[in-house]
Parts: C-alpha cells; sequence; structure tokens
C-alpha cells in the first residue's frame, strides 16, 4: 500500500512554478525524508498534501484517497497528523486547552483526549506551563505543542515540515525516539529537514526536489553504497552552482 502517490502535481503562483510535475511514491511504514534546498517547494508540497492547497494540475492520492474527491479528503484527513511550517496555534489557549480542541477535530472520546493529553504534556515537558496561554510561549515550546497535537490522534500517517528546528537537545532526541517507535507500529513519516544528519540517521528513503521538479527518490541503503546523504545531496544541490563566495578578512 502506497501511503502516498502523485503524479504530475504541479503549483502554480502567477508567474512561479513553485512545483513541477512532482511524482511521488510513499511507501506505508516507512520513514521518508523530502529534502531541497530553501525554496524548492517542500513546504508547498506538504500543504498540497494535507488540503491546505490545491494543485494547479495533477492528481494525488494519501492513505488510497482520492483529494481530488472532497468527501475522501475529508475522511483521510481523521488518519493524518500535520506539524505544518507555519505552526497555526490558538494564541489565547492553554497547551491543554489547545489539545482538547485538537482531540474534539478528530473526534476522539473525551476520556482518551484527557488520557493522551496528560501524557503528551508530560513527554514534552509542557506540563509546568498549564496556566500560560501559547502566547507567551518560546518558539521551542510551540513546536513542541504542535508535534503534541500531531500525534494526539494516534495517526497513520504523519506530515512533519521541519519539526527539529528550535527544539533543544533532549527534545530533539525524545522526539527521534517517538517517531522511530511511531514507524515501527507500522506508520508512515513524512519528514522534511534541513539536517542531514538527522535525516540519514533517522529515514529509511529519501526524496529530493530542487526547483520544484523531483531529481531523487532512493533507499538510504542504495544511497549508503555510494557515499554519505551529505555527499549525494550537495552532488544533486551543488551541480551547476557556483562556489560560496570567499570573505576576503577570513582568508587573512
Amino acid at each position: 500500500m502506497l501511503a502516498v502517490e502523485t503524479s504530475g502535481i504541479t503549483r502554480q503562483f502567477d508567474k512561479v512554478c513553485a512545483v513541477d510535475r512532482l511524482d511521488l511514491r510513499v511507501e506505508s511504514g516507512i520513514f521518508y525524508g523530502f529534502l531541497g534546498p530553501n525554496g524548492a517547494g517542500k513546504s508547498t508540497t506538504i500543504k498540497m498534501l494535507t488540503g491546505i492547497l490545491a494543485p494547479t494540475r495533477g492528481t494525488m492520492r494519501v492513505l488510497e484517497a482520492d483529494l481530488s474527491d472532497p468527501e475522501a479528503a475529508r475522511a483521510v484527513k481523521q488518519r493524518v497528523g500535520v506539524v505544518p511550517e507555519d505552526l497555526a496555534l490558538f494564541d489565547n489557549l492553554t497547551a491543554r486547552e489547545y489539545l482538547t480542541f485538537v482531540g474534539r477535530m478528530y473526534r476522539l472520546p473525551p476520556a482518551t483526549v484527557r488520557e493522551r493529553c496528560g501524557e503528551l504534556l508530560a513527554m514534552m515537558d509542557l506540563a509546568g506551563a498549564e496556566k500560560k496561554v501559547t502566547l507567551e510561549f518560546s518558539h521551542g515550546m510551540k513546536k513542541k505543542l504542535a508535534l503534541a497535537a500531531a500525534l494526539l490522534p494516534d495517526p497513520e500517517l504523519l506530515f512533519l515540515d521541519e519539526p527539529f528546528e528550535g527544539i533543544d537537545a533532549v527534545a530533539s532526541r525524545m522526539l527521534k525516539d517517538v517517531l522511530l517507535t511511531f514507524v515501527k507500529r507500522g506508520r508512515t513519516v513524512f519528514l522534511t529537514s534541513h539536517v542531514l544528519e538527522i535525516v540519514e540517521k533517522l529515514c529509511t528513503h529519501v526524496g529530493i526536489i530542487v526547483n520544484g521538479r523531483l531529481v531523487e527518490q532512493a533507499s538510504m541503503a542504495d544511497i549508503r553504497r555510494n557515499g554519505s546523504l551529505e555527499e549525494r545531496f550537495l552532488a544533486i544541490v551543488g551541480n551547476g552552482h557556483a562556489p560560496a563566495q570567499k570573505l576576503s578578512w577570513l582568508e587573512e
């Protein structure tokens, strides 16, 4: 079964083509790293796959649901968790209030929401901030709350847009362990990150997008046969780019 399948999806913003004829095939039960330089189209792709943006053309299937069918797209959202690029939290709710709201949106039983809220807040080290509204949270705390909300419904597929950005080393280690356990249970993670060391350690498969086009899709095992992920990424992304300008005062 494919968790994500796209055929020729394209997203045009006026004269700018953010995603260009993208063909993805992501098997269920894998840890998939979706990589690319800034502005390559990663976040736009996630927004299309999660129903925030419609493609200009092309077709998409998530957990075998055709996203062009509004009823199927609505139903599949109950089976997906998302940490978006812009965290989209409600500033005037506490962490527990926000998670309770998310649980209601997923139509989870109230007892399940209460139990999972307590565990998630403790795991994310947010239990001590129960009386604060999210407006008072640091960026790292907001990121952890968004991660908790994504995990709350125990989704089959998890979309994570730069989840490790802005969180401390302890939280980062905890998140890695949670995600690896998540995948061991047969669930799927679709991750974007600029930290290639994390991707190489966690992911079983990767796709690389440049200027909106998919230029590589392979297993990590295949990539490692010819070197590291960083070497492969730089060989693809750096191709045709001018070398970095040197700073004269650092050469003295």
